[in-house]
C-alpha cells in the first residue's frame, strides 16, 4: 500500500464523518476532515478539502434550497470576497499557525458568550463580518463554517443548512479559483478531492435521521457544540504545525 492510498483511506473516513456532521447541522466538514488531511499530507491542502466543500452543499440544496436566506447570503458573500484574497495571501506568504490560534480563540469566546444567552444580532454588519472571517480561514485552512454558523444559530435548522450550503458552495468555488491563480492548487490535490467525493456522498445519506432529530429543537445546541469543537481543532492543528 503506497502513501497516497493510505492517505485516501484514512481521509475517506474523516470525510465520511464530516459529511454526517455537516449534513445534519449545516457545517462541520472542514473541522473533521481538514486537520486529518493536513496531518496525513499537507500538499493536498487546502485544495482537496475545497473540492468536497464545493460538492457537498449541492446535496443539501437539492433538498432544502427554498429555505436559503438570500439577503443574508448576499452580505456574507460580500464579506467573503476580500477575506478570500487575504486567506490566499496567508497561504502564499504567511504561516497559518498564528492565524489558526487567533481565530480558534475568538470562536471559543463567541461560543461561550452565545451559550450564556448573549445573542448575536443577525444584520448586514454581522453577516458581512462573519463572511469576511470565514473567507480568511476557509481559504487558508479549509475551516470556514463557525463564523457564519454562529450568526445563524437562532434560525431554524432548514434555513441554517440551506443558507450555509449556498454560501459554502460559492465560497469553495471562489477559493479554488483563487488558489489556482496563486499557484497553490496542484492536480494531485484535485484528484484526491474527487476521490473523497464518494465517502462524502455516503456521509450525507447517513445524516438524514440525525437531521430530523436535530430539527426537533436541538439545532442551536448542535451548532454551538460543533463550533466549539471546530475552534479547538483549529487551535490544536495550528499548535501542532507551529
Amino acid at each position: 500500500m503506497d502513501d497516497l492510498t493510505l492517505v485516501l483511506l484514512v481521509g475517506s473516513l474523516a470525510v465520511f464523518v464530516g459529511a454526517v456532521v455537516q449534513g445534519s447541522v449545516g457545517f462541520g466538514m472542514g473541522l473533521v476532515a481538514a486537520p486529518v488531511l493536513t496531518l496525513l499530507d499537507p500538499s493536498l491542502m487546502p485544495g482537496a478539502i475545497q473540492v468536497t466543500n464545493m460538492t457537498l452543499p449541492l446535496f443539501t440544496l437539492a433538498v432544502e434550497w427554498r429555505r436559503v436566506d438570500w439577503r443574508g447570503l448576499g452580505f456574507a458573500v460580500l464579506g467573503r470576497l476580500p477575506g478570500s484574497v487575504i486567506g490566499a495571501a496567508i497561504v502564499v506568504y504567511i504561516s497559518i499557525h498564528h492565524l489558526g490560534i487567533f481565530v480558534g480563540a475568538m470562536v471559543l469566546v463567541a461560543v461561550i458568550l452565545t451559550a450564556r444567552a448573549v445573542s448575536l444580532p443577525r444584520n448586514g454588519f454581522t453577516i458581512t463580518s462573519a463572511g469576511f472571517v470565514s473567507g480568511i480561514t476557509g481559504t487558508a485552512t479549509g475551516i470556514g463554517g463557525p463564523p457564519i454558523a454562529l450568526v445563524y444559530q437562532t434560525a431554524k435548522g432548514p434555513e441554517i443548512r440551506a443558507t450555509l450550503a449556498m454560501f459554502f458552495f460559492l465560497s469553495a468555488a471562489q477559493s479554488l479559483v483563487i488558489l489556482a491563480l496563486v499557484g497553490h492548487l496542484p492536480a494531485r490535490a484535485l484528484g484526491a478531492g474527487a476521490v473523497l467525493v464518494l465517502p462524502m456522498i455516503a456521509g450525507f445519506l447517513v445524516s438524514g435521521p440525525l437531521r430530523r432529530y436535530l430539527d426537533g429543537g436541538k439545532v442551536r445546541i448542535a451548532v454551538l457544540v460543533v463550533a466549539a469543537v471546530s475552534a479547538v481543532v483549529l487551535v490544536g492543528q495550528s499548535l501542532a504545525g507551529a
